[in-house]
């Protein structure tokens, strides 16, 4: 049976930064810049993107300063201009941004066992809840998708939003989501069809 594709995605997570070592919360758009870790990490996942051959037709970012550095490095190899999408900005943290989990364990810990026990609904005062994050990210990726009908797209942003891509696309469940490994610097690749998405491949780091 021949299935007609829609769009085919490949989503690449932003280069590490300071956050990413520390195991931080944080959805500031404007800090932290990826360090050198995440510029390695950008190259190496770019020089596989154009070895490989793969065929983009355009590459979108999140407007954050890791995820349009990371785009950067990207398009320069790739030698292919980005497009920012505001849209494409991480899990809001509320409370809990800038905050380690060691941090929030010590300072809130009724915080991490209503999360635990909840991951459906909690989030605290000023953030999102994974149903939230999830609408959101399904939304975004279906106007990106109707936006561009049979073409191969790159998309640059945050390990959450990611998650939530694999899970809208092969319906985890809530309380599994976070079991999603996505590195920094990787790539995962999702095909969406009609009525139904395929998982590619998820969290590739080149050797």
């Amino acid at each position: 049976m021949f299935f007609k594709r829609k769009c085919k995605i490949t989503f690449i997570k932003h280069g590490a930064t300071i956050n990413t070592e520390e195991n931080r919360f944080f959805d500031d758009e404007s800090y932290p810049a990826i360090n050198e870790t995440g510029r390695i990490e950008m190259e190496k996942i770019s020089e596989w993107i154009k070895n490989k051959g793969l065929k983009v037709d355009t590459i979108y970012t999140s407007s954050a300063l890791r995820c349009v550095q990371s785009a950067r490095i990207l398009a320069d190899v790739c030698k292919q201009d980005f497009e920012i999408l505001d849209s494409l900005t991480g899990r809001k943290n509320g409370k809990w941004s800038g905050l380690s989990i060691d941090e929030i364990d010590k300072q809130h810990p009724e915080f991490l066992s209503r999360y635990y026990e909840d991951p459906q609904n909690f989030w605290p005062e000023g953030g999102e809840s994974l149903m939230q994050l999830n609408e959101r990210v399904n939304n975004v990726i279906n106007e990106i998708i109707n936006n561009n009908l049979h073409k191969r797209l790159i998309i640059v942003t945050h390990g959450e939003v990611i998650q939530s891509a694999i899970a809208n696309a092969v319906g985890i469940p809530l309380e599994n989501q976070f079991k999603t490994y996505v590195p920094a610097g990787s790539a995962t690749q999702i095909s969406y069809f009609e009525d139904w998405s395929s998982l590619i491949y998820s969290a590739y780091i080149p050797l």
